[in-house]
């Protein structure tokens, strides 16, 4: 996942990336991300000029878990050590796709890095945020984002007296987010109950089109680029036949990373349920 470009193109193409940033004040240490999830984090909470750099991921609409006009803001690095040298941060946030090789680099180097792990909860998605937060010793901007967090789950609360609806998240290939995973604790937020979890299918697991039209659920969030060739399944025409299940496009960058996703996430989950509320 890690790509490689040589170091005077790659120098010119973070200089290329976004305007110059005011430096970051010392007692801030200065990062940079090669994790998407890291990057809308850290593009939230990290004073101006100390995030020097987020991943190429962010900069693409199928990669990133951010606005794009907020990660376009930030140059972006396709992780090689000549690019993270060039920049001379302080710490390096990646994750367990990291390639040894690079993290070897940094240690050798004297650059501290620290991978960040998949957040199946929102509790832990708040751990991570407090985690980075720390890290770049702005403690006070993460507690505003999980107080954004916070908000969020309260507004997106189903009224009393709600039946939860069953729904899957359903990704091109038949994919589905099992339970156990941030977005099914989110739709459990919202209103949802998970279907995949009610089939025992976890993060992962592959529903069929048959097994679909046998037992469908209430809703089907369709978590795919409708233009990609691999998402027809979530095209197919027969699910128009459906009676009883409705079927709405889900953006994966609302699923793939918590954060300041979540509020994002929460937002639209709790507008599709809204559309239900007259539904018999």
């Amino acid at each position: 996942m890690i790509g490689r470009a040589p170091f005077a193109i790659a120098a010119l193409a973070l200089c290329g990336c976004a305007g110059e940033a005011p430096p970051a004040s010392a007692a801030h240490p200065t990062v940079v991300s090669l994790n998407p999830c890291a990057d809308a984090i850290l593009a939230e909470v990290a004073a101006p000029g100390q995030l020097l750099a987020v991943s190429h991921y962010s900069h693409d609409p199928r990669g990133s878990s951010m606005p794009l006009d907020m990660a376009r803001r930030f140059a972006a690095t396709g992780g090689t050590v000549e690019e993270i040298v060039a920049l001379a941060p302080d710490l390096v946030v990646g994750d367990s796709f990291t390639a040894p090789a690079t993290r070897q680099a940094l240690r050798r180097l004297g650059i501290r890095f620290a991978a960040l792990p998949i957040a199946p909860t929102i509790a832990a998605s708040q751990a991570q945020v407090r985690g980075l937060a720390a890290m770049v010793e702005r403690q006070e901007s993460g507690e505003r984002v999980i107080a954004g967090i916070e908000r969020s789950l309260r507004t997106a609360a189903p009224p009393a007296g709600w039946k939860p609806r069953s729904a899957i998240v359903w990704q091109g290939g038949g994919l589905v987010a099992g339970d156990a995973t941030l977005i099914a604790e989110l739709m459990g937020r919202a209103g949802f109950q998970s279907a995949a979890a009610m089939r025992g299918l976890g993060q992962g697991a592959v529903l069929p089109l048959e097994a679909m039209l046998a037992d469908p659920p209430q809703m089907i969030f369709a978590g795919g680029d409708p233009r990609a060739s691999e998402d027809r399944l979530l095209r197919h025409p027969v699910l128009d036949g459906l009676r009883g299940t409705a079927r709405v496009r889900l953006d994966p960058a609302l699923f793939y990373c918590g954060g300041p996703s979540i509020p994002r996430a929460l937002a639209r989950l709790a507008a599709i349920r809204r559309t239900m509320d007259d539904r018999p």
